[in-house]
């Protein structure tokens, strides 16, 4: 084995290893969150409810209320607003379950109402009793007597009666009942405390906390792991609070609508519905099912079940899609799928508070992954920002041979931004990803084609969308985005002015007055058929070659009638020697056309570029090139020396 092929083994074991080493530590935090949960679950609800009182403590420490005096007030009106709650479900729940013996009537004559007709009935019944002495015959053991009484046998002369077995318990003492009265309370009570305890020394002790969390995440660089920690806690802070005023708010108003159409205990829904909106997507309408089936044992009609149901399924909506896009914008930062299994992975561990918390817990875990390098692969996962960029997306798409999902990307950049902005900002850097993959000599020639036939076929469906500045939907939230979009706009828009071809010179006014040919691959050729169509919806017609145009046995054949304008296109500048030497190729063939440069997305400056390479322009982007031809297009038009072969001098 060769030194290359010993060094890749190598790297292959090594990250082996690595996942090895992950899944096992993987293994391990599952597991000591299973086993530890009796002490997981309360630093869990400790951690959320200091995210929730944290603000609330800060803001009276502003108004000269010492530290202790503040965390102390918050934690303790925190706690009994929970105590409150606890109350309130508890009377409530009291009360329907000394109501219910009262709606038995109405159940039954429900469900003999349902059931269906006589014959339907008797037939399920015959079927059911059929199949349940089936269960008991298989069921029963071979030598066993057929009841569970026990016989014993009979003296001659006496009746063979079974004689019946009680076993009776011993009346328990004072110790053990007071004992089975306080077990039920331990746990409650060991977790408020663990609770209570943990939120009050997080809150007093939050900037130490601080400070130990950026050793541990880096003090190499204090002032990126510092903006990280407090951006984080910023928007969890409001994130949580936010949440909890929305449910709260939610679940007084279902309250309130079941008092008022008559639902029994109907603040104990309200409670339960306002816990269960912790649950996205289902919670709300989980909560809906228990006052769904009151409303069917206390009415004797079916009204009241309607009315039930209309309450929940009209201001759910309303909170869900009016409320909370003006409260946390689009979403709280996860993907649907992402909740799922969020929900599935935390109930599966803590059980029905594991559901309750499975949401705020995986939210952490995200913004922990955006701002923590090693933790990255949890925003990846389970955030709600696309994995791939627009540009890797592009690319991908097209290596797969399948335009149609570009396409349809592009047209929801197309709803906010012009075609110009699409290739430039999308295409060509999807294209500048193929080109370092060609650099890398990862992709064959075949590849090489795919990607021009995808290119070719998505820009033959993009010519239809207007070249125009459109104003930007950026949502809320994302305003800076917005603003940052709205200033690319300004600084790089083109003239959208048409040109008027009855005022240009006739050698402008043919099929193809600007010819735009590809420096050295299909890559290239599909960047000038971009340029080309560019041009074409400006009024400048224009005509695309490709690489071999410039080849010695080709050049001399290249037709350049009617060309007043040549576009080079080239992805690649590594090369000036090879841009100068395609360049005065082309020079030799129209020695009275000006030349451009488009040599995309260069770190160097493409007019300097331009300049070293012979060419009379150049620039960057697509945008910038098109903006070239317009401009030398337009002063052709009003030139005064037929002799000068550049009208005015171009410029990037």
């Amino acid at each position: 084995m060769d030194a290359i092929g010993l060094a890749r083994a190598q790297d292959e074991a090594a990250k082996l290893v690595k996942g090895v080493s992950a899944a096992v530590l993987a293994a391990l935090i599952v597991a000591a969150l299973y086993s530890g949960r009796d002490v997981f679950v309360p630093i869990a609800l400790a951690i959320l409810l200091t995210f929730v009182l944290a603000p609330l403590a800060r803001r009276l420490q502003d108004w000269r209320v010492p530290r202790a005096a503040s965390v102390i007030s918050v934690v303790l009106l925190a706690f009994l607003v929970i105590f409150a709650v606890g109350g309130v479900i508890a009377s409530q729940v009291t009360q329907l379950a000394s109501a219910l013996p009262g709606y038995e009537a109405n159940m039954r004559s429900k469900i003999q109402s349902i059931r269906g007709t006589a014959a339907t009935h008797n037939t399920l019944d015959k079927a059911a009793d059929v199949l349940k002495d089936l269960g008991k015959e298989l069921n029963k053991p071979k030598d066993a007597p057929p009841s569970s009484v026990i016989t014993l046998a009979p003296a001659p002369g006496q009746d063979t009666k079974p004689i019946p077995v009680e076993v009776r318990q011993p009346p328990p003492t004072a110790l053990e009942s007071i004992a089975s009265l306080i077990s039920p309370l331990l746990h409650p009570l060991m977790t408020t405390g663990i609770v209570i305890i943990f939120v009050i020394f997080t809150l007093m002790q939050r900037e130490d906390l601080r400070n130990r969390l950026i050793k541990l995440a880096g003090s190499h660089d204090l002032q990126k792991t510092t903006a990280a920690l407090d951006d984080a806690a910023r928007r969890l802070s409001r994130l949580f609070l936010a949440q909890l005023t929305l449910n709260s708010g939610f679940g007084i108003t279902i309250g309130l609508a079941l008092w008022f159409i008559g639902i029994p205990s109907a603040a104990l829904w309200g409670i339960l519905a306002g816990i269960l909106r912790f649950v996205p997507y289902v919670g709300s309408f989980i909560s809906a099912v228990f006052p769904l089936a009151l409303a069917v044992a206390v009415d004797p009609g079916w009204s009241l079940l309607l009315w039930t149901a209309g309450v929940f399924f009209v201001l759910e909506p309303l909170a869900g899609q009016f409320l909370e896009p003006m409260l946390f914008g689009r979403s709280t930062g996860l993907s649907p799928l992402a909740v799922v299994i969020s929900a599935t992975f935390w109930t599966t561990l803590w059980g029905p508070i594991g559901l309750v918390l499975a949401t705020p817990l995986t939210i952490c875990l995200v913004v922990l992954g955006r701002h923590v390098e090693s933790l990255k692969f949890l925003d990846v996962m389970f955030g709600n920002r696309p994995a791939l960029s627009a540009p890797e997306i592009f690319y991908q798409r097209m290596l797969a041979d399948d335009p149609a999902e570009a396409l349809d990307k592009a047209e929801e950049f197309l709803e906010q931004r012009p075609l110009s902005a699409y290739y430039d900002e999308v295409a060509l850097k999807g294209l500048k990803l193929a080109q370092n993959d060609v650099d890398r000599d990862t992709l064959d020639a075949s590849l090489l084609q795919r990607i021009e036939a995808s290119v070719i076929e998505l820009t033959t469906e993009l010519a239809d969308h207007d070249e125009e500045r459109k104003p930007s939907k950026a949502p809320a939230e994302d305003s800076e985005a917005a603003a940052a979009v709205d200033a690319s706009d300004e600084t790089g828009s083109f003239d959208f002015q048409p040109l008027d071809k009855d005022q240009l010179p006739p050698e402008w006014q043919g099929d193809g007055p600007v010819l735009c040919v590809a420096g050295r691959s299909e890559l290239d050729k599909a960047a000038a058929t971009m340029l080309a169509q560019l041009l074409s919806k400006h009024g400048l017609n224009a005509r695309v070659e490709g690489a071999d145009a410039l080849s010695n046995a080709n050049i001399f054949r290249l037709d350049t009638k009617g060309v007043a304008l040549a576009c080079v296109s080239f992805l690649d500048s590594k090369s000036p020697a090879h841009i100068r030497y395609a360049i005065r190729r082309l020079r030799r063939k129209l020695p009275d056309a000006p030349i451009i440069l488009g040599c995309w997305l260069t770190e160097s400056d493409p007019a300097a570029l331009a300049a070293m390479v012979k060419a009379d322009a150049g620039a960057g982007t697509l945008r910038g090139v098109a903006q070239l031809c317009l401009d030398q297009a337009r002063a052709m038009s009003f030139r005064e020396d037929a002799d000068r072969r550049i009208a005015v001098p171009l410029t990037a």
